[in-house]
């Protein structure tokens, strides 16, 4: 069975995108979030990328992950600052905690790992059993730029070790009707010109019209739904380049 989000993927995901890296997201939901006084939730929160810079501006933030590796490196990111989180294991369809959220956010894409049209509903229906009152749901998506199946793209990382890790990543699926895609990841972990370590990942995504998404959130009771682009609020996108928010309350 193909590996998800496992020890090489998760490292890999560190180097590529270590803590604080923004793709304009980390600076817009610090805007978004600014005077947040009550408990906010980060799922799929990976290595800590968005939620350790949020923490150290005071905002109270838990987070989960299905990937215990990933959890396990955003621990530790966590205790090098002094830092204390509330982390925990878990699936955004099934998670469980005794909380009800000022406000949920999913920056860069991560919403899209659910790629079954019934998970997506799940989740969304289980967001909105965590959310107070008029708490806020931030939902990042991205829309497909375009596929080319079965022809591989690598790239290469050095670690501190001095290691090299290669990812070769090749889409080889996609539904245009059901709307995902499906790509292979390979992971090699190479020292001293030896093969130390290997890794193969399934890797779906799903994708939304912005519309479609809009009409969803309704559909589980979420309202006043502002959709932004390229992380300038509610500026609605003009094309499929840029990142599209979407913000939308959960009222009673």
């Amino acid at each position: 069975m193909l590996s998800y989000y496992s020890s090489l993927s998760a490292e890999v995901y560190d180097l590529d995108k270590p803590i604080g890296k923004s793709f304009g997201d980390v600076e817009f939901y610090r805007e978004r979030l600014a005077g947040s006084e009550g408990r906010i939730l980060e799922p799929a929160s990976g290595t800590g990328r968005l939620l350790v810079p949020l923490i150290e501006d005071g905002l109270h933030i838990d987070g989960f992950d299905s990937s215990a590796e990933m959890l396990d490196i955003c621990r530790a990111h966590c205790k090098e600052r002094g830092l204390h989180p509330k982390l925990f294991e878990a699936d955004m369809e099934t998670f469980r905690i005794d909380v009800q959220y000022d406000a949920i956010i999913l920056p860069a894409g991560t919403f899209q790992l659910l790629a079954g049209r019934e998970q997506a509903i799940k989740a969304l229906k289980n967001f909105r059993k965590h959310l107070a009152p008029g708490g806020r749901l931030l939902i990042d998506l991205y829309v497909p730029q375009g596929f080319e199946i079965d022809r591989p793209k690598t790239r290469t990382w050095q670690t501190k070790k001095g290691e090299v890790i290669t990812l070769e990543s090749k889409t080889v699926e996609v539904d245009w009707i059901k709307q995902y895609s499906v790509s292979h990841n390979r992971y090699e972990k190479w020292q001293g010109g030896k093969l130390i370590q290997t890794e193969l990942e399934r890797f779906p995504m799903r994708w939304y019209g912005v519309e479609e998404f809009k009409l969803l959130l309704g559909s589980q009771n979420f309202e006043d739904i502002i959709v932004s682009s390229n992380y300038e609020y509610g500026q609605y996108p003009k094309n499929a380049e840029r990142a599209v928010t979407f913000e939308a309350i959960a009222h009673n």
